[in-house]
């Protein structure tokens, strides 16, 4: 052994021994517990305890009235979705049930005579067309009454000049009122209407020459009191938010009109819808400080118990043009929401027989309201969701409304489709496109017109806005046909009163 190890073994020999049992095992490797970090991990963020994070008891008054505004947003929003989407589908509910929603293929012999009230005010551009071709109508008895205003010499001649080319179909009436609008123009045409039925066009309608008959037959199949045609607005490209306003009435006339008849309460449209003169003379003719007096009409009817049956058949429909700029539409869609409130606050409706019909009737005039909510609170969610931290819950319940949303952004694409097949239109990609992106644009624009609404019957202004026409969905053929015939016709002197035609008075 080496000299210098002695003393290291000796050391040694000292330390007390003890023999190792059988079952003792290595000590396990002890690991080190890291520290707990003093600052934040980069892309982490700060650490949260997450119960206090989603507990409402720890929510400040602020934050209740914030995420309660949001979810009440997105509950309006869903319930108007949906139920806009059932009405939208109504008619597809089956191949049978769309079918029946159309005009008869063999109409019936004639039985009524019609009269057909067309008021038209500073629309000498397109009325002199609309009264040619109401004319052609294959209906053996019919009269068309045009009502003019007595301060509108250019519409005044127009008709004056239409009435010459047909002289035992038409007769013009002067409407003296002061301020003037459509009911009260209809009424004083109604004073001196021959028909069993009478109808109601605007000045600016493409009406199918085949259209009395199909009526006719109507009122005799059904037993009708009122009969309502469909109307179809067909200028699609002209812009984006005419793609829009095209797709509304397709499915407004198409669907949801028939989905209201058989609920026994519908608001009536403002032209192609025809009147047994007996209900109208009941009625008083139209409410002429209403702003939408086909929907109080409609009511009116509907709670006195007169049936209404709805026919849309592409072939036939009375075809009109989108208000020529976003301001027009703006204006038609404030007068029209105003109409509705005018009619909800009548309170027409209470007479309705049923709770259900009265609550129904309820929700759809109450839509202005609806829409103007939700108009108003979009921003307010906006700025929410991008300034507020918001709860993942919260966060997630106001995307609901978009489920609906996106279906029926599905089911316009495909009505759109359905259109340019039905009307033998081109639609192209960018029409889709278009119809895409003016979603959301358009729901904006929907709630602005409906503020505009409440706001304009807050303050009791009840004036008309008058839309203006320019033809646009008209053939080049018949606005030809229709200049190549003028008839120069002298108006007559006479004083402001109701003036028929020749220059008589009433």
């Amino acid at each position: 052994m080496a000299p210098a190890l002695a003393p290291l073994l000796g050391a040694l020999a000292l330390i007390p021994s003890r023999p190792l049992a059988a079952t003792d095992e290595p000590a396990p490797l002890l690991t080190p517990q890291p520290a707990a970090p003093t600052e934040p991990l980069p892309n982490r963020g700060t650490l949260v305890d997450p119960a206090s994070a989603a507990d409402p008891g720890s929510w400040s008054i602020g934050e209740w009235l914030g995420y309660g505004t949001m979810l009440l947003f997105a509950a309006a929003l869903t319930i108007i979705a949906v139920t806009t989407l059932y009405w939208m589908l109504h008619a597809w509910r089956s191949t049978g049930h769309l079918k029946n929603t159309g005009f008869a293929a063999v109409p019936l012999p004639a039985k009524h005579s019609f009269t057909l009230l067309v008021p038209g005010r500073h629309e000498e551009e397109v009325m002199g067309q609309t009264l040619d071709r109401l004319a052609e109508q294959d209906h053996p008895d019919f009269e068309i009454i045009a009502i003019v205003g007595h301060d509108d010499p250019g519409t005044e001649r127009v008709v004056r000049e239409a009435a010459a080319r047909h002289p035992d179909l038409i007769r013009v009436v002067v409407d003296d009122s002061v301020p003037k609008n459509k009911p009260k123009a209809l009424n004083r045409a109604l004073q001196i209407a021959r028909g069993d039925v009478v109808g109601v066009f605007d000045a600016e309608d493409e009406v199918h020459p085949r259209l009395l008959t199909l009526v006719d037959s109507r009122f005799t199949e059904s037993g009708a009191d009122v009969v309502q045609g469909g109307v179809q607005l067909m200028n699609f490209q002209s812009s984006w938010w005419s793609l829009r306003n095209v797709l509304e009435y397709y499915f407004w006339f198409r669907s949801r009109l028939h989905f209201h008849a058989n609920s026994r309460f519908i608001p009536l449209g403002g032209n192609t819808v025809f009147v047994k003169k007996t209900w109208l003379d009941w009625s008083e003719g139209w409410d002429d400080g209403c702003l939408a007096e086909d929907c109080e009409l409609g009511v009116r009817l509907s709670s006195a118990g007169a049936t209404v049956v709805v026919a849309y058949s592409p072939e036939v429909v009375t075809r009109e043009e989108t208000p020529g700029t976003l301001k027009s539409l703006y204006k038609q869609r404030t007068r029209w929401n105003q109409g509705f409130l005018q009619v909800l606050k009548k309170g027409e409706w209470r007479k309705l027989p049923t709770f259900r019909q009265r609550m129904f009737a309820r929700y759809l005039l109450s839509m202005p309201f609806l829409q103007a909510a939700t108009g108003l609170l979009i921003p307010v969610s906006v700025l929410l969701v991008l300034f507020a931290k918001v709860p993942a819950p919260i966060a997630l319940l106001t995307f609901i409304p978009l489920a609906p949303t996106i279906v029926t952004l599905a089911v316009e694409a495909s009505g759109l489709g359905e259109f340019g097949r039905l009307y033998g239109q081109k639609v192209r990609l960018r029409d889709y496109a278009r119809l895409i992106l003016g979603t959301f644009p358009y729901q904006i624009f929907l709630g602005l017109a409906a503020v505009r609404s409440v706001f304009r019957e807050w303050k009791g202004d009840h004036s008309w806005e008058k839309t203006e026409h320019t033809g646009a969905h008209r053939s080049e053929e018949v606005t030809e046909a229709t200049e190549a015939a003028p008839v120069s016709v002298d108006l007559p002197d006479r004083a402001p009163e109701l003036v028929l035609q020749n220059g008589a008075t009433r």
